[in-house]
């Protein structure tokens, strides 16, 4: 099966085998957001994703 390379983008995997990824909503319309609602949006997030979902999703090397 091929890997979904357009979701792949969206992931980083880290060496302990976590999966984050970016908040959602923080690309733009952030003007009226306070400077610290700005900055924390820049911070990665962990979650946990199946295991049918993440061979399907991710590279078998990983």
């Amino acid at each position: 099966m091929k890997t979904n390379n357009s979701y792949l983008k969206r992931l980083k995997v880290t060496k302990n085998g976590k999966v984050i990824s970016r908040k959602a909503g923080k690309c733009h319309f952030n003007a009226k957001e306070s400077r610290s609602t700005q900055l924390g949006g820049k911070k990665m997030v962990s979650f946990n994703i199946k295991r049918g979902d993440l061979s399907r999703y991710l590279p078998h090397n990983i």
